[in-house]
């Protein structure tokens, strides 16, 4: 009786000795499933990072689905907040590693410059002394030399001008004018600016210079003045032919140029729709024109100025834009599609403006007249050489900058007008950051002794 008890008490000890074996096997299984499972969520992610995943929702995504599949497989409450914690923090990181720093531009364009107007400084360039074709962008050669006729009064808007079976031959984009048919320079100016219209810039080249060629060569001539050292042109339009290339860089030139001197190209350029009328011997008929530049649909501040295309050239643009007294060039050549342009653009200006303040100062006080020394005049009046402008664009403040003057206290005859005699000087925070000449406004000839013996008797005799 005694032994069976005892064999009775030895098995069920070893039965309670296996059953908690068991148990600590089961829960060793469960750990291993659970940390395979978070490896493989640290993995994907890992690859994720790897291959720059375009979409931001793809690591927080990957790292939910990782949390989900453990909470399925393990009830513990403390692993379930772990593995939900360490999925929220993935994300954020992914986003950090493969999203620009705020505020960069990587456009997609093969060659970008960004240029504030006034004082002409680069705030952004990407290749942009790289030659490429600039499609209808050379358009704005062909308008700056049309406003400086019109400047020397070489003709008038008014005028009439005949258009010739050259011009009307173009290809590309047009307003379809007939050999023969006359148009105002006015209504041409119009064709170029709004319609971008090749058989318009030929009319006008050959009206302003006698030919296309010799236009042309008054193209160069001033892209040779502006500085534009990678520039040659072939045509007045555009149109695809060997050697016609510029760079971003000489095409903001340009730019700056036409939009600084001849502001009035925006009282074109900023139309969206307008019409002109083809008289012809057909009869009479209006024909429309709509901007080609989509832009100024698209940007509160767009301003103009020329966009361009050809399957060679891609689109490209060279676009203004102002906001308060800040006026910014875009140019963006051999952008891959319309849509990526518009962004480049958008993207680009917002920078521009984010980043930059500018400093004016007119310089419309008067100042006051220098002695002169051994003149025929007692005094000699002087002005400012112009306006002084700042561009900033590290955040300062403006409201620091201080003006000196450096100017003698007499000056001597003989004085030129227009002659240096002293500078208008620009600090901010002691530091130097410009200046403005000081010219002399008349001219003062030396006096001799015949002078002072002919004062001296007017005044005896007087």
């Amino acid at each position: 009786m005694y032994l069976k008890k005892a064999i009775f008490s030895l098995l069920l000890t070893c039965s309670l000795a296996l059953g908690s074996t068991s148990s600590a096997a089961a829960s060793a299984t469960n750990e291993t499933e659970s940390t395979g499972q978070n490896g493989a969520a640290s993995g994907t992610e890992q690859n994720s990072r790897a291959s720059e995943t375009k979409e931001d929702n793809t690591a927080s995504g990957t790292g939910q689905d990782s949390a989900a599949s453990g909470t399925k497989q393990n009830d513990n409450e403390s692993r379930k907040k772990s593995a939900a914690a360490s999925a929220n923090q993935a994300a954020p990181q992914e986003k950090g590693e493969t999203d620009e720093a705020p505020g960069a531009l990587n456009p997609a364009a093969k060659s970008a410059l960004l240029m504030e107007a006034k004082t002409g400084t680069v705030i952004y360039e990407k290749n942009a002394d790289e030659r490429l074709r600039p499609a209808s962008v050379t358009k704005i050669m062909t308008l700056l030399l049309i406003f400086e006729g019109l400047e020397k009064k070489q003709y008038t808007l008014e005028d009439v001008v005949t258009v010739s079976e050259h011009a009307a031959g173009m290809g590309g984009s047009q307003v379809f004018l007939e050999q023969g048919e006359t148009q105002t320079v006015h209504d041409l100016i119009k064709c170029i600016s709004i319609a971008s219209a090749n058989d318009a810039c030929v009319a006008m080249a050959e009206f302003v210079a006698g030919s296309e060629p010799a236009f042309v060569d008054q193209m160069n001539a001033k892209a040779k003045a502006l500085g534009m050292k990678n520039t040659t042109f072939a045509n007045c339009c555009g149109l695809e032919a060997d050697g016609h290339l510029t760079t971003a860089r000489d095409i903001a030139l340009m730019s700056r140029e036409l939009i600084s001197k001849y502001p009035q190209i925006h009282d074109y350029c900023t139309v969206w729709q307008d019409s002109i009328t083809h008289e012809t011997r057909r009869g009479s008929s209006e024909f429309g024109l709509t901007n080609t530049n989509k832009f100024l649909k698209q940007y509160p501040y767009a301003t103009g100025l020329k966009t361009g295309y050809t399957s060679v050239a891609k689109y490209c643009i060279s676009a203004t834009a102002k906001k308060d007294s800040l006026e910014l060039i875009t140019v963006l050549m051999a952008e891959p599609d319309i849509k990526s342009r518009v962004k480049d653009l958008k993207n680009c200006m917002d920078y521009g403006f984010a980043k930059c303040k500018l400093y004016e100062d007119e310089n419309s006080d008067a100042l006051p007249p220098l002695p002169v020394l051994r003149g025929k005049e007692s005094t000699l009046k002087v002005n400012y050489d112009g306006a002084f402008e700042y561009l900033d664009t590290e955040g300062r403040d403006l409201g620091a900058v201080e003006k000196t003057f450096s100017l003698p206290e007499y000056i001597e005859a003989p004085v030129n007008e227009g002659d240096i005699v002293g500078e208008a000087v620009y600090t901010l925070n002691g530091t130097h950051i410009g200046s403005v000449s000081i010219r002399a406004a008349a001219t003062v000839e030396q006096a001799d002794y015949k002078y002072y013996f002919t004062k001296a008797a007017k005044a005896y005799f007087r």
